[in-house]
Order: C-alpha cells, then sequence, then structure tokens
C-alpha cells in the first residue's frame, strides 16, 4: 500500500502530496469544506498545520485526517499538471 510521505499546503486549499512510491501528487481539499468535520480547515493557520503521521496518513490532528488511498486516487500528478501547462 502506497503512503503519503511528505505534505505541504498550498493556496487555495490544495496539498501537495509525496507518496512512498515517488509519485508528486496535488490533493484539491476545497470540496472537503462543505463537511463539519472538515469545516476547520477554512481557517488558513489551521489548515496550514497539516502533517504526515507515523502511518502515512496526513492529518491536521486526532480527529481530521486524510487516508493514503483518498489522496492517491482522487488528486491529479504532478507530471500531468506540468504537461497540460
Amino acid at each position: 500500500m502506497v503512503r503519503a510521505e511528505k505534505v505541504k499546503p498550498m493556496k487555495n486549499y490544495l496539498l501537495y502530496v509525496e507518496f512512498t512510491d515517488g509519485d508528486k501528487r496535488i490533493y484539491n481539499c476545497y470540496p472537503l469544506l462543505q463537511y463539519p468535520l472538515f469545516s476547520q480547515l477554512k481557517e488558513e493557520d489551521y489548515f496550514r498545520t497539516v502533517h504526515v503521521d507515523e502511518m502515512g496518513v496526513v492529518c491536521w490532528d486526532d480527529a481530521t485526517d486524510l487516508p493514503p488511498d483518498e489522496l492517491y486516487n482522487n488528486s491529479e500528478s504532478v507530471e500531468d499538471i506540468v504537461k497540460v501547462s
């Protein structure tokens, strides 16, 4: 199973995520903001506290996280984005 290895918050609720297989992807968190569990991500200071835990899960605190398969399957490869631009 591929896990997140590194995460960096970007503008417009985007996350840059590097995975253990070497893939680099961009995940859009904006659609999640409509759900109460993720509403705190609207606060930029909180959004920027994102990190990867020891299990390769992207998280903000004990209650807000995104599993690696969600991030990987619902994101765009950085290589694909660069090819289009």
